[in-house]
């Protein structure tokens, strides 16, 4: 391996004198780097009857940004939520209206509740044979192994008809709680030297409620924690279609291949720091902020040392100011607006209104540091994951579990493209790359 190592560093140099592309070359040829064109406009790739992102308005024939909304089926996230009212947990219930294009009556639910409830359990001696086999820090992968490993369990794993990927998905949903949940407690007792914890989930309970005993050693929660998680589920499940873990879901699909293989493929995408780990930055900056900080509560300081990150003359050198702004939303992404109520409720609870204030203190801040200090075309506002990571971290969630935590979530999405990809697939999706490579002479 050390050999390897060595001589993998040698032949580096290699690959970036000869793999680097002019970026003028990009602007030259009309190709779009990022899928994304010169305004931050995704190019289309696809339609959807999923979800829809709205950002901006037409006004005058001229593109104006608006606050933005985030619709599941024809019905906005927000709305969904609120009917819920306060103690009705709804994972499963917007689980099926993103399955099935429809809002299930109370018999429908409860029957695609039961569903969930009778396969959420994994393969005898599953979790000691392959989870506890080679325990990770990276539980992603780890969750990932499992699941291309659960094609071995499945008689029908090659078969992609319709009914049959169903199937799977509805059973991969149920059981992503639990491979993530073992693989984090794997990791603690084997990697960091802690007691080994194993329950077994509750065919009656909710996702929230079920993830929560599954990794708390008293198997107990509150209302509050179990409603704060279902919502955060359930403004993680979908996201529009284009983002990079659902396209790649599209696409897996397109090419013809199995369920297993396709949501591995969206895990690995998601992992990846760019796309699944923003909560987990968002934390590492507030904990450098409070250690800077004297008083949190203090707006001049914070705005300072905000002002201190974005010239890189604090936290990681990078100018950024994590957990603000979007690639699509401009005034307010719809699912932040949503959430805070929650985690209002949840600070209050767990008596942590003093860092709550440093977030708020942040979210009201930091747009206008920004604003003031660099060209802003379409507005910066917080996202989602601004205040994803506190509530994890209220709720006693290892940062290991963040971005499982969000792939527990978006496998609804991905399960509904691909169960739409394969009711419309006709073609596979096969992008175009042009080649700027020189012609040489036969050596």
């Amino acid at each position: 391996m050390k050999q390897l190592n060595q001589y993998s560093e040698q032949i580096a140099g290699l690959c970036i004198e000869n793999d680097r592309v002019d970026p003028t070359l990009y602007e030259d040829y009309g190709v779009f780097r990022g899928l994304r064109d010169l305004n931050g406009n995704g190019v289309l790739t696809g339609l959807t009857n999923i979800s829809k992102i709205v950002a901006s308005r037409t006004v005058n024939g001229e593109k104006v940004p608006c606050d933005g909304e985030l619709w599941y089926r024809g019905y906005r996230v927000q709305h969904l939520i609120e009917a819920l009212g306060e103690e009705k947990f709804g994972y499963e219930r917007i689980a099926y209206l993103l399955l099935t294009g429809v809002l299930p009556s109370s018999k429908e639910e409860d029957e695609f509740s039961d569903n969930l409830g009778q396969v959420r359990t994994l393969p005898r001696n599953f979790t000691r044979d392959v989870i506890m086999k080679a325990p990770s820090k990276d539980i992603m992968n780890s969750m990932t192994r499992s699941i291309l490993t659960l094609a071995s369990y499945d008689n029908t794993a090659a078969n992609t008809e319709l009914a049959n990927s169903l199937r799977q998905c509805i059973q991969l949903i149920a059981e992503m709680p639990l491979l993530a949940a073992y693989a984090y407690h794997a990791y603690n007792h084997y990697e960091k030297n802690a007691s080994m914890i194993i329950h077994r989930p509750n065919p009656k309970k909710s996702t929230a409620e079920n993830l929560l005993l599954l990794l708390r050693p008293n198997q107990k929660y509150t209302l509050t924690e179990a409603k704060v998680l279902d919502t955060a589920l359930i403004l993680h499940m979908e996201h529009g279609g284009g983002n990079n873990s659902t396209f790649t879901t599209r696409v897996v699909t397109s090419s013809g291949s199995d369920t297993y293989s396709t949501i591995a493929a969206a895990m690995s995408s998601l992992k990846g720091p760019r796309h699944g780990g923003a909560n987990i930055k968002v934390m590492e900056m507030m904990t450098d902020i409070r250690t800077h900080v004297r008083d949190v509560r203090d707006r001049e300081a914070v705005a300072a040392y905000l002002t201190k990150i974005l010239d890189k003359d604090a936290f990681d050198g990078k100018g950024l100011i994590y957990g603000m702004g979007h690639a699509v939303y401009s005034l307010s992404d719809p699912r932040e607006r949503a959430f805070k109520k929650y985690v209002m409720e949840l600070a209050e609870e767990k008596g942590r209104l003093r860092e709550l204030a440093l977030y708020q203190n942040v979210e009201e801040l930091a747009p206008r540091i920004i604003a003031s200090r660099r060209r802003i075309y379409k507005g910066v506002s917080p996202n989602v994951d601004f205040y994803s990571g506190f509530v994890y971290d209220m709720l006693g969630i290892p940062t290991e579990l963040y971005t499982a935590i969000f792939a527990i979530a978006r496998i609804v999405g991905w399960s509904a493209h691909r169960i739409e990809e394969l009711v419309c697939m006709d073609k596979i999706i096969r992008p175009s790359y042009l080649s700027i490579m020189k012609e040489r002479d036969d050596e």
